[in-house]
């Protein structure tokens, strides 16, 4: 059968179960700080999530992107998003911690009486907080059964008519709901990362995150398929053209990061407001701006110049492993983002000192999130074929690849 010879190979299964052995010892290593440090580990626990959800829902931005625009680097790309967005019902379960600690992690819940929180009135309500969180996932989630299901459709399709209906169907589908994910994504980024300053708000939070994420599964997506291209079948299917237009893409989030994130310091700045400006003060202290710096230099300026090289770009394993250092960086902008945050009791105190802080937690959690959400995501990878191969699009896709 065709399917067969699109098969993932035998070195996904020892990735895999690498993963989830890092992962389970990691998970033990952080189950001992809920003992010990509970809040930090949950401040850990809430790193290392956000870091993977926004591989898994920035999943479903890539799909909804490679449907609205079409393009070679979407078809090879494809099946590794949506095997990204298949792990949303994994993260659902891994936000449980999170939900379930919101007393321990979120110092609103525990001022109900502050003015700034009673004038958000019901919205800033535990009770309100979960409900949104419920329906963020079973959005996500809806989403992206709808375009799994369209693919597998395509791929049990007998001719071309059958085949372009189930692409056009999802081509459709994409436009509105484009609109939706960035709502959803902005609405669930305030949600569970914004409200860690409780008095502190940007309108410009969701399109960080909505940047980001993006950034964050191509660089993932990158790392996957350069690892596949040297091995069957992907080793007759991705060519050097397929890396250069990814790499492109990863260029753009780049600069679209970089450029969202000078808007919102220059709009905060300018504006000069006591419940806004502290966000910065903060981090332009001590260690935090050392940090600070570090994002600037090799979140942007590095990545920026070496992704204008062309030759880089078609090289799979050196976009490969700046990819996987762009994903460093990632992980280290949301630490920036969780750790100079108010712990539980410190809201009146934030201003005066923040101390760098770093924790065993903010280490173990991420990697015991991560090998259970690779062992899942490679679970997925290898349910399906590699690539899309009754897309009416996926043998012009193979020949751009190859071609100089």
């Amino acid at each position: 059968m065709i399917k067969d010879t699109f098969r993932a190979p035998e070195a996904i299964d020892r990735v895999q179960t690498i993963a989830l052995g890092l992962g389970g010892i990691a998970l033990l290593i952080w189950a001992v700080g809920m003992y010990t440090q509970p809040e930090l580990a949950l401040r850990g626990w809430l790193l290392g999530f956000i870091f993977w959800a926004g591989i898994g829902i920035g999943s479903l931005g890539i799909i909804l992107l490679q449907y609205l625009t079409g393009g070679a680097w979407g078809v090879v790309i494809r099946r590794v998003a949506e095997a990204g967005s298949r792990t949303i019902p994994l993260l659902a379960i891994l936000f449980i911690p999170i939900g379930m600690g919101i007393f321990n992690l979120y110092e609103w819940a525990n001022i109900p009486n502050d003015r700034f929180i009673v004038h958000r009135g019901w919205y800033m309500e535990p009770e309100w907080w979960a409900a949104r969180s419920v329906l963020y996932f079973a959005l996500f989630s809806f989403i992206a059964y709808m375009f799994n299901r369209w693919s597998r459709n395509q791929d049990a399709a007998q001719n071309y008519e059958e085949s372009a209906k189930e692409l056009g169907e999802a081509t459709r589908f994409s436009g509105p709901t484009m609109v939706a994910y960035a709502l959803l994504v902005t609405f669930a980024s305030v949600d569970w990362m914004m409200t860690l300053e409780p008095h502190w708000f940007s309108t410009m939070w969701g399109f960080l995150f909505i940047a980001g994420w993006g950034l964050s599964c191509f660089c993932f997506g990158v790392a996957i398929l350069a690892f596949l291209a040297d091995k069957a079948p992907m080793d007759r299917v991705l060519g050097k053209r397929h890396f250069h237009d990814i790499g492109k893409l990863m260029l753009a989030l780049v600069m679209v990061w970089a450029y969202f994130n000078f808007s919102q310091y220059l709009i905060i700045w300018s504006g000069n407001l006591t419940e806004e400006t502290p966000f910065y003060l903060i981090r332009q202290q001590g260690e935090w701006g050392v940090i600070g710096v570090l994002l600037i230099v090799f979140h942007f300026a590095f990545p920026f110049l070496i992704l204008l090289m062309q030759d880089f770009k078609r090289k799979a394993k050196w976009l490969a492993a700046l990819a996987i250092f762009i994903l460093f960086m990632r992980l280290l902008d949301m630490f920036y983002i969780i750790a100079p945050s108010p712990m539980i009791g410190e809201i009146a105190l934030h201003l005066k000192t923040v101390p760098f802080r770093v924790s065993p937690w903010d280490f173990a959690a991420p990697i015991a999130i991560g090998g259970i959400w690779l062992w899942w995501f490679f679970r997925e990878l290898k349910s399906r074929p590699l690539v899309p191969y009754k897309d009416p699009f996926f043998e012009n896709a193979v020949k751009h690849g190859k071609s100089h």
